[in-house]
């Protein structure tokens, strides 16, 4: 049976132009009339290439869908999406990489996601071989063919396809999936935002007409020829012709009309007076509120700088984006994996995340996180935990490194200032250790008592930050460490 279905849609594009559409799929309670902007899944489709603004949108909104990444990974027993670890090879893999022979998936994705966006429904047929109890292909098919079989007793009994040539061909409930925008007032089909937009898509595509007309006749708004008498069918037609050949086109906009027997009579409607162009962009606005979506979006960028482009990108891919993968994520979770039995107990799909980065972000979260890695190991944890507690990388640890001498440039330098200045080099130094001497002082702080550096960061090298010598040991008996470094004066001053 599924094979019968895969030729019809092999087939079907060599013979659905030659195909009457069926008067059901023809029908409409929108009389939409001229552009065949009707209530039917096939006009809702048609629309994306009659209106410029309707095909940007769901042009976007499909691409953007379809290039998202997918990966397989295997659930964790705590729960945690970070503890799962990722399935590079499985059948439920290959097919979502390369759903049929004629798809990889991301044209298969935006296939569908065009028919989702346009009609509020997307489906796809399972192909199976004979004998083998597991998908093996799986093809999008127009919403417009499928029919859901209502059960009284199980909700839904199966579904219909009919092929192009007017084969109905029954599918049992696990050969197809359907995604769908929920319907309020029919459970079995979805809901297209184009339907609430029709009678705007249809005043776009007048308006549009309208213009070219306005160019094809004349490059003017029209007007009547009055003759004082009836005339034969063979004047008025020398007469149209006549006028046609020399006035019609924008070639022959503004030329001079000559009138036998007859007066031209002007219209007062003008193209500026029907304001074509501002109806045209309060007609796409319809368009784009019906979506939910932004001119940034498609690509109309006015007054936009860089911050504004990358919040435009994030809002782009988390109110559009994101919703579209959510119901893709659930249709292969719950209704494709469970096809493969037990080898995908366990297994779930998720799609990589669409937002883009922002520096800034990332910047002050790295930030708050390495302080608190390092109040954390100051504290006494361990370094590797610390560092997965805190989301950063695993670092090998080293322990606390040694704050690094003074360079000899630096030394260099203030041993010139010294003999510029008539100095000798003890003279220079400028630093003091001073200890707190009593029964508590340790001995590695008595001797370094009194000792003198050249400048404050070799000072700071023992004591870092001004205070508590490096070497103290009295922390091991619970005495905290008195010692500081202070500036004293030159020779014969004071500090």
């Amino acid at each position: 049976m599924a094979r019968t279905l895969l030729g019809a849609l092999l087939n079907r594009a060599s013979t659905a132009a030659q195909t009457p559409v069926p008067f059901a799929s023809r029908s409409a309670s929108y009389s939409g009339g001229l552009f065949g902007a009707s209530r039917t899944a096939e006009g809702q489709m048609r629309a994306m290439s009659a209106v410029g603004t309707l095909f940007a949108i769901v042009d976007r909104t499909a691409n953007a869908t379809a290039l998202v990444d997918w990966k397989l990974w295997r659930k964790a027993k705590s729960g945690r999406a970070e503890d799962r670890t990722e399935v590079t090879a499985h059948a439920a893999l290959d097919l979502w990489n390369r759903p049929n022979p004629f798809m990889p998936r991301q044209e298969f994705v935006e296939s569908f996601q065009q028919h989702q966006d346009l009609t509020g429904e997307a489906w796809w047929v399972i192909a199976k071989r004979p004998g083998i109890n597991l998908p093996l292909e799986m093809w999008p098919v127009r919403p417009d063919r499928m029919t859901p079989v209502p059960s009284r007793d199980n909700f839904l009994a199966g579904y219909v396809y009919t092929s192009p040539d007017g084969e109905q061909i029954p599918l049992e409930l696990d050969e197809v999936i359907q995604l769908r925008r929920p319907n309020p007032l029919d459970p079995y089909r979805g809901l297209s935002p184009v339907l609430s937009i029709l009678p705007d898509l249809d005043t776009s595509r007048y308006a549009s007409e309208w213009s070219r007309a306005f160019f094809v006749n004349s490059a003017q708004p029209g007007g009547i020829i009055e003759v004082p008498q009836a005339l034969s069918d063979d004047q008025f037609d020398e007469l149209r012709d006549r006028w046609n050949e020399q006035h019609r086109g924008v070639g022959n906009a503004h030329r001079v009309a000559i009138l036998e027997h007859g007066k031209w009579v002007d219209r007062t409607i003008s193209q500026r007076d029907m304001q074509f162009v501002e109806l045209r962009g309060a007609t796409a606005d319809r368009i784009r509120e019906a979506y939910g979506i932004s001119k940034t979006a498609i690509g109309d960028f006015e007054d936009i700088n860089r911050a504004s482009a990358l919040a435009a990108k994030s809002w782009f891919a988390e109110q559009q984006t994101i919703p579209r993968l959510e119901r893709i994520k659930a249709a292969l979770n719950h209704e494709l994996l469970p096809l493969f039995g037990a080898t995908a107990q366990g297994l779930e799909f998720d799609y990589e995340p669409p937002t883009p980065p922002d520096p800034e972000i990332e910047a002050q979260q790295l930030t708050a996180r390495s302080a608190a890695a390092a109040v954390l190991v100051r504290e006494g944890f361990d370094p590797a935990g610390v560092l997965s507690a805190v989301g950063l990388p695993e670092i090998p640890y080293a322990g606390r490194p040694a704050a690094p001498g003074p360079s000899a440039l630096v030394a260099a330098w203030d041993d010139a200032v010294a003999s510029l200045l008539g100095e000798d080099i003890e003279a220079a130094q400028r630093w003091v250790a001073v200890a707190v001497d009593d029964d508590n002082t340790c001995g590695p702080c008595a001797e370094n008592d009194g000792k003198t550096y050249r400048n404050r960061a070799m000072a700071y090298q023992d004591y870092p930050g001004g205070s508590g010598y490096i070497h103290c040991v009295g922390a091991k008996y619970g005495n905290e460490c008195r010692c500081k470094v202070v500036k004293r004066g030159r020779k014969g001053e004071g500090s």
